[in-house]
């Protein structure tokens, strides 16, 4: 994508694309700014796109002595840009990198729903779109991983907006530089510790394997689950049912993609949990042996030509 499309015209642009007819002129969002150059190049644009209306959140989790001061800088630069900015300061999160995402973004969305803010918008950008398609290769992913980041997702109430998944992490560092700013630096980015380290190593040590080229294809996954989705709303109404008070789905002459599929859409409709891919892999091996087996308590079992699915007795104490 152009380097020169990335202006503040077409951020607003975007972000209306993104977020529907229900976003106006007058709607409030918020920007999650962590004062590195990729959120930093958001702020900047942002506040020429919206003004005012754009709110600054940036999160310290007391991980690194350098946080309070990064915090301080985003401050101090959301404020030059006349923008409003809240520090959220979290404790360190107990289990690594994701539960401090998990925790920085129900923060940010209890902070949202406080000020009366539906939206926030996050810098995550192509370079980061072709890391996550390496990373969801790497484990095995399904359909749905590989297509990575999307650019509209929810999370706790909250509308998550992706604008420049579009734009590569050059295009974002050279609006900083012309702004004249100085983005902070977080060392976890080189940490070996951490799969996305490898990924991004691999992609500047990789010639012919492209960001852009990635960024496409994980597009197109999305868009081949999005079709997926509307197969599987079409197979539920056709091959599930009730009866005797359990759910049956009727697997008969699909394909083992769709088996798969419409056993997954089983466990979320009766609110069990999900199962991960190897524990639903074994189950389904089992239903096509004519046997079963508990899973997620939920009791499953072939027969007659059907799959049927009902909540497991509770273990029998000794």
């Amino acid at each position: 994508m152009p380097a020169e499309r990335l202006t503040p015209d077409w951020l607003a642009g975007e972000v209306r694309r993104l977020a529907g007819p229900d976003f106006t002129p007058a709607t409030p969002l918020a920007l999650a700014v962590s004062g590195g150059a990729d959120s930093l190049a958001l702020l900047w644009l942002a506040a020429r796109a919206f003004g005012a209306r754009a709110q600054v959140l940036t999160v310290d989790h007391g991980l690194r002595a350098e946080a309070a001061g990064e915090c301080a800088m985003v401050e101090s630069v959301a404020a030059a840009q006349g923008l409003e900015a809240t520090r959220l300061t979290l404790a360190p999160p107990p289990n690594g990198q994701e539960a401090a995402r998990l925790a920085r973004y129900s923060a940010m969305a209890g902070v949202c729903r406080a000020k009366g803010i539906g939206h926030l918008l996050t810098a995550h950008h192509l370079d980061d779109q072709a890391e996550t398609l390496l990373m969801r290769l790497a484990r095995g992913s399904g359909l749905s991983g590989l297509a990575a980041i999307r650019p509209v997702s929810a999370f706790d109430g909250l509308l998550l907006l992706r604008p420049l998944l579009g734009h590569g992490r050059g295009d974002l560092r050279a609006i900083v530089e012309a702004a004249g700013w100085r983005p902070a630096d977080d060392p976890s980015n080189r940490d070996p510790r951490y799969d996305r380290t490898h990924a991004r190593a691999l992609l500047a040590q990789t010639p012919w394997l492209e960001a852009e080229r990635l960024a496409a294809s994980a597009a197109h996954l999305a868009d081949a689950e999005a079709a997926m989705l509307w197969i599987d709303e079409r197979l539920w109404e056709g091959r599930s049912g009730e009866a005797g008070g359990r759910l049956w789905l009727d697997p008969e002459a699909l394909p083992p993609y769709l088996r798969r599929r419409l056993l997954a859409r089983a466990f979320r409709a009766l609110e069990a949990p999900a199962p991960d891919g190897p524990a639903l892999t074994r189950l389904l091996q089992r239903l096509e042996a004519g046997a079963g087996g508990t899973l997620g308590g939920l009791r499953v079992r072939a027969a007659a030509g059907r799959w049927w699915l009902s909540a497991a007795p509770p273990p029998r104490r000794g």
